[in-house]
């Protein structure tokens, strides 16, 4: 059995992991506006050179509305493609909330998300509305988002970025994602990982904001 130096920090994914998302209500929300065929949106160059460079801050909203209109032929107004966007959305459960304040006792932690500025503002608007805090850096030691750093997981700069930022060790610091490609490059630079699967969540991961000592860590 792989053995593991002690844990003493922590970083969480956000979608999947921290909040509940559905991408099917996107593309639901895209078929009401007109767009028949969906897979389109599976294409090498949408998910590289439009939802990519937009995860990446490369694309600015302006920019990602004109690129999405030319790409589906439907000259959609911005908020119609906003709504769209954000309809995978769900929420943050409060009881989760409430574990990542016992973790952060416990732990650095740090929140490592693929995101762009349009979910973005949906997420620091219910941050505030919903808990009280004014910005995901009040809530983490750090969060860092893919749009504002201009990398993106599974690129191992942007695990680079963050390892030496904070001066981690990457043997002590596991990396909870609800994506293997991630994972995968997060443990070749010898952090530990843990792959959160459906039905299992966040909670279950830890005893009064501590790791479960049980808990098989890759």
């Amino acid at each position: 059995m792989k053995t593991h130096q002690p844990v003493n920090t922590i970083i969480f994914d956000f979608g999947g992991v921290i909040l509940d998302i559905d991408p099917i209500l996107t593309l639901n929300e895209l078929k009401n506006l007109g767009v028949e065929d969906l897979d389109i949106f599976k294409s090498p160059y949408f998910q590289h050179d439009i939802m990519g460079k937009f995860e990446r801050g490369i694309l600015t909203p302006e920019v990602f509305r004109d690129k999405v209109r030319e790409f589906i032929g439907i000259n959609l107004c911005d908020q119609d493609i906003d709504d769209a966007w954000n309809a995978l959305i769900l929420d943050i459960p409060k009881e989760r909330i409430k574990v990542l304040e016992d973790v952060k006792k416990n732990y650095p932690i740090f929140l490592l998300s693929n995101s762009n500025e349009i979910h973005y503002d949906i997420y620091v608007r219910d941050l505030q509305l919903r808990f009280g805090y004014r910005e995901f850096d009040q809530l983490f030691t750090k969060a860092y988002f893919s749009f504002d750093l201009h990398l993106s997981k599974p690129n191992p700069e942007i695990f680079e970025f963050v390892i030496n930022q904070h001066k981690l060790i990457p043997e002590q610091t596991l990396f909870i994602d609800d994506t293997a490609e991630h994972l995968e490059a997060a443990s070749k630079l010898g952090m530990q990982t843990y792959q959160l699967k459906t039905p299992e969540r966040v909670r279950d991961l830890f005893i009064n904001g501590i790791l479960r000592e049980d808990l098989m860590i890759q």
